[in-house]
């Protein structure tokens, strides 16, 4: 092993032993990178909202939420790199893990820097070539795509009471824009509420329903069509059109499976 300088997502410059040994995940999508990378026994701690792969959430030790990290826990493992996001996790926790840690943390809007976070993650892991593979089989998936997919004019929602979309400086909305789809709330920031009866004059085409992180069902369309009447409702999976990691490989085929319904 050697001493090895990389620089994260935002910036900051962090020293690793290379290859790392005792890797902690913070972030559930990058998570599941990591196993897709061959990572089984590398990654020695996981949070609670790491559900994939399914036997990693069943047999590694959790570390609490992405945004309520047990702390304690984390310096037990002794991580020699800890994989965090900007967004996903809570800046005071990433901080003082920083003072104590090897923290590389993401920062993610776009399609091309989940891209990037896949080459750099695969990079400092040690699996430089899996990687490349990878973001060279999502970026061919992607452009694949053209213009299958129906042009829509679509909101999407993550939360009731209070109703909660997605801006256009999200990574769900550069999504949606990338399947060729309109998102019709781009010009709000990150996740602002909206009242139903806002978007009637929005020219809208379909609304959006995820299933993550609140758990959207058939009820909820019936309200939306009380307010809404002739907007089409469908729930989606939240995993295709937020998950940026290694999970944008399925997605392709799930969005070309969106113009059957």
């Amino acid at each position: 092993m050697s001493a090895r300088t990389f620089t994260d997502m935002i910036g900051r410059e962090i020293t690793i032993n290379y290859p790392p040994k005792r890797i902690v995940t913070l972030v559930p999508s990058q998570t599941e990178l990591l196993f897709d990378l061959g990572l089984e026994i590398e990654v020695v701690g996981i949070t609670k909202f790491c559900v994939h792969p399914n036997e990693w959430f069943r047999n590694k030790k959790r570390v609490g939420g992405t945004k309520t990290l047990h702390l304690d826990i984390i310096r037990s493992l002794q991580p020699d790199l800890i994989i965090a996001n900007k967004e996903e996790n809570t800046k005071e926790q990433v901080e003082a893990l920083a003072a104590e840690f090897p923290v590389w943390t993401s920062d993610i809007q776009t399609l091309d820097q989940a891209l990037s976070m896949i080459a750099q993650v695969g990079d400092i892991v040690g699996k430089g070539p899996e990687a490349a593979t990878m973001v060279k089989e999502i970026r061919a998936g992607f452009a694949g795509l053209g213009n299958i997919l129906k042009p829509k004019r679509v909101a999407y929602f993550i939360w009731r009471n209070p109703w909660m979309s997605v801006g256009g400086d999200t990574f769900i909305s550069d999504m949606i824009e990338t399947i060729g789809w309109t998102n019709v709330l781009a010009d709000k920031q990150r996740y602002p509420e909206v009242a139903l009866s806002e978007l009637k004059d929005k020219a809208l085409d379909t609304i959006l329903l995820s299933s993550e992180p609140y758990p959207f069902k058939e009820v909820h369309i019936e309200e939306i069509r009380s307010t809404l009447p002739g907007v089409e409702v469908m729930l989606v999976d939240g995993e295709m059109f937020s998950w940026y990691g290694s999970r944008m490989g399925s997605a392709v085929n799930y969005f070309k499976l969106l113009t059957e319904k």
